[in-house]
């Protein structure tokens, strides 16, 4: 008997269709209760078991996550959140607008049942819920990853009945919950696949059916040995060149005067630096992930070996917009974003102390330090009267997200530079953080933001430090921040194929 079962309550009436669903209900569970599966006797109890208090999912997460691959790590977190959603939806509502009592266990033999029957109400089922919202979250973000998770999920929706703690129709009320809570998450947070730019304008680049005509870089200091095998492996006639970081630009320049196809295994440094050369020799760029940071390679939809090495194969690509900054003689380029003010100033101070203490203790104290500053890096003349800044940022392409930082960008040709700025004040912690949160507005008392094609500074005071794409440099003088529209072809997957 479960204590949730109010059994003062009066019984409904009879409902002729409420009733033959009911009795089905009864017959299918008997049914079940009666088969003989050996194979299942020593699995499926047990399964039942791990599942309890989401163990099971919590630790095939982890599992996932330590593969270290960016789309194994989103679908685990976003199984969770499915889970998370469904359990809160069980056991809020769906426990206790069915009071429905748990089926009885004479019919099921007594090698199968659980040692601790459970106390709660038997309708929905809150196993089968958590198994379908898991599956089904890891599914919508990686469905190779949903094919490994999908019978596992089965088995233990399945194990409930098999056990006699529930009906068949507390499984399906329960499966069909947890798949409803993982598309609510999905319509909250939308998948990598739906928020990718889309594929164009396409290129006509070289396919390269073994990789002959591919000579890729590769940034050893990036921990890219695993993916440079991999890669050499996909294809085999690629010529594939490892070095250390010092080497790159020299490596680079050499691969360029040989190379069909010019290919960079790194981060978003590395590729910048791959991505001069590729236009300086009018050659189309192949990127392969292999940095900390990696938001261009993401944002072209190529995560690891199996999607570079698709695209290259089979020939496809598109054209993309390139940033490009301008002070005196000096020129150079951004993939992904360009800054002045705070942000260069907190780069500069994580490079000081990361050798020391490392990069995430070096990285909180610089931003304790930059946090705590009382003087302006940047100066903004406006109808003759200078206004302090703190920040100012310029991204290739308009990127849709809150706050200042990079987010997703919907478009890598849209021919905008979308260019933002956080005023000056007291605090620059707190206007930073006012910023973040006023980040949907074009205008706030924090920050202005504006998409331009091409943005000149002047009077910017020497020693002012720039930083794109995770580099830092010097600045002074006159700064000019323009877009070369359509200017890099690279290879990426396209969409549907």
């Amino acid at each position: 008997m479960s204590p949730d079962v109010d059994l003062t309550v009066p019984k409904p009436g009879p409902h002729v269709l409420r009733d033959r669903l009911l009795d089905l209900d009864c017959r299918l569970f008997e049914f079940a209760a009666g088969q003989h599966w050996p194979a299942a006797e020593p699995v499926l109890p047990r399964l039942s078991r791990s599942a309890n208090h989401g163990v099971l999912w919590f630790a095939t997460a982890a599992a996932m996550a330590a593969s270290r691959t960016p789309r194994a790590r989103r679908a685990a977190a976003r199984g969770l959140a499915s889970l998370s959603l469904a359990s809160l939806a069980i056991n809020t509502f769906g426990k206790r607008s069915v009071r429905r009592p748990r089926p009885v266990l004479d019919p099921v033999p007594l090698v199968r049942q659980l040692k601790r029957q459970p106390i709660t109400t038997s309708f929905p089922s809150g196993h089968s819920a958590s198994a379908a919202a898991f599956a089904a979250g890891v599914a919508l973000e990686s469905p190779s990853w949903g094919a490994v998770v999908a019978p596992v999920a089965f088995s233990v929706a399945m194990s409930r009945v098999y056990t006699g703690v529930h009906f068949p129709s507390d499984v399906l009320a329960g499966a069909t919950l947890g798949v409803g809570a993982a598309f609510a998450v999905r319509a909250l947070v939308p998948t990598r696949a739906q928020s990718l730019p889309p594929a164009r304008p396409r290129a006509d680049v070289p396919a390269l059916p073994d990789g002959e005509g591919l000579v890729v870089v590769v940034n050893t200091a990036s921990g890219t040995a695993d993916r440079a095998r991999a890669l050499q492996d996909a294809l085999p006639a690629a010529e594939v060149v490892e070095c250390e970081p010092a080497d790159v630009p020299a490596e680079l320049e050499k691969a360029a005067t040989r190379a069909r196809v010019l290919g960079v295994c790194g981060g978003d440094g590395t590729a910048n630096a791959a991505v001069g050369m590729a236009l300086r020799h009018g050659l189309p760029l192949a990127v392969l992930p292999g940095g900390t940071l990696n938001h261009f390679a993401h944002d072209l939809g190529v995560e690891g070996v199996r999607d570079l090495s698709r695209a290259v194969r089979d020939g496809e690509g598109v054209r993309v917009d390139v940033g490009r900054f301008t002070c005196g003689d000096r020129q150079g380029i951004f993939l992904n974003t360009c800054s002045l003010g705070v942000y260069p100033e907190l780069v500069r101070e994580r490079e000081r102390w990361s050798s020391r203490i490392g990069g995430w203790p070096a990285g909180v104290l610089a931003a304790l330090r930059v946090s705590r500053t009382d003087q302006h890096p940047l100066e903004a003349g406006f109808r003759g009267e200078a206004r302090p800044l703190w920040l100012l940022f310029a991204g290739n392409g308009t990127y849709h997200r809150m706050g200042l930082t990079p987010g997703r960008r919907r478009d890598l040709a849209d021919g905008r530079l979308d260019v933002r700025v956080v005023h000056g004040g007291r605090r620059p912690a707190l206007r930073l953080l006012a910023a973040a949160v006023a980040g949907p507005l074009t205008r706030s008392p924090a920050h202005a933001a504006v998409q331009v094609g091409r943005l000149h500074l002047s009077g910017v005071a020497p020693g002012t430090l720039l930083a794109y794409d995770g580099e830092v440099t010097e600045v002074a003088g006159e700064v000019t921040l323009e877009k070369l529209p359509l200017a890099l072809t690279v290879y990426r997957p396209l969409s549907g194929s």
